[in-house]
């Protein structure tokens, strides 16, 4: 049986196309910045995001949590949605490694507002952690890929800067927000400090992400990488698989789209619902009856379809790079085929 793995964007497979450009690349030893294909990447992002500088990591959870060390000092408070990447999947990272105070808010959708953020705020007095930081994730992994409001974005990076705040983005599936409102990238970031990009995720490359920022954060966050356990070699071969994807696998996240409205629309049972808007490729379903979850999630593996477990009585869907039509279709119809119980 054909195994269908909706579990997440980072399960693909590299293309024929992408292990060529990997088995090709030029390299250097990027610690001393000599890997030719990595300083591309690097110029290419920060080009495309209109900022200063960018950083090549291994990872999305690197990026986010250099920027937090780059932005702030131990003891300071940073402030974020409670569904946030960084709050509830990176490991309890802020704490450990910027030695933070991380304060949530609890925001409808992920689409968290300025009065919010100032409401969340620390007053600056001895008794307290001083604020420093607001973080931002666009598109929202935990609200279903939902896309920030870009106005929301524009007035948190104005008044944060006038009361002395930066702003970080994560971006980890930013192309998405970028194909499905047809704003470019360097608008949809233009109002924050810093912002971390994936490529291991929507488009489809086995490793890295990129941090992009002013030129002075990234030369600091560059020793932090260093001292985190970051710097590798000769990590063109990854830069390449980055490159081939930034240029041949944008446009196609369109169809991630449509293959996830599809799957939300042609939901036709009385214990599955999607309660949230599908702005881009991800879907969660919520499902009634009392462990119909884990009932679920056993229906689809014995039906060859994967999918994944996302807090209680919700399951997480991911169309993704080798999501076909008729995938989708297929399960659909498993979906649709399941007994679990209705409350």
């Amino acid at each position: 049986m054909n195994i269908i793995d909706m579990r997440s964007d980072t399960v693909t497979q590299p293309t024929d196309g992408m292990r060529q450009a990997m088995a090709a690349a030029p390299v250097g030893d990027d610690v001393f910045g000599d890997d030719p294909t990595v300083n591309l990447l690097q110029e290419t992002v920060a080009e495309l995001l209109g900022k200063e500088a960018a950083l090549f990591v291994p990872s999305g959870t690197m990026g986010n949590q250099l920027a937090l060390k780059v932005h702030t000092q131990p003891a300071d408070q940073i402030i974020l949605e409670d569904g946030a990447h960084i709050y509830r999947y990176e490991g309890g990272a802020p704490g450990l490694l910027a030695g933070v105070l991380t304060t949530c808010i609890s925001a409808e959708g992920g689409q968290i507002t300025w009065d919010q953020v100032a409401g969340a705020m620390n007053p600056v007095d001895v008794h307290s952690a001083p604020p420093t930081l607001v973080c931002l994730e666009n598109t929202h992994n935990r609200a279903g890929g939902r896309i920030l409001a870009q106005e929301s974005v524009v007035e948190i990076g104005s008044r944060a800067r006038e009361v002395g705040l930066k702003v970080h983005l994560d971006g980890a599936r930013l192309w998405h927000a970028h194909i499905a409102t047809g704003l470019s990238l360097a608008e949809l970031v233009a109002p924050v400090d810093s912002v971390s990009v994936c490529f291991s995720k929507a488009l489809g490359a086995p490793v890295g992400s990129v941090l992009a920022g002013d030129a002075a954060d990234i030369n600091q966050a560059h020793r932090f990488r260093k001292m985190f356990g970051g710097g590798m070699r000769q990590a063109g071969i990854l830069a390449a698989g980055c490159l081939y994807a930034l240029n041949n696998q944008m446009q196609r996240l369109a169809e991630d789209h449509q293959h996830a409205a599809a799957l939300a629309t042609g939901l036709d049972h009385p214990a599955l619902k999607v309660n949230h808007p599908v702005d881009t490729n991800i879907v969660i379903m919520d499902v009634a009856g009392l462990g119909a979850d884990q009932a679920l999630l056993s229906h689809l593996k014995e039906n060859g379809v994967l999918a994944v477990g996302f807090g209680p009585g919700r399951v997480r869907f991911i169309p993704n790079l080798n999501t076909s039509t008729a995938d989708v279709q297929r399960v659909l119809g498993v979906l649709n085929s399941f007994s679990g119980e209705v409350n």
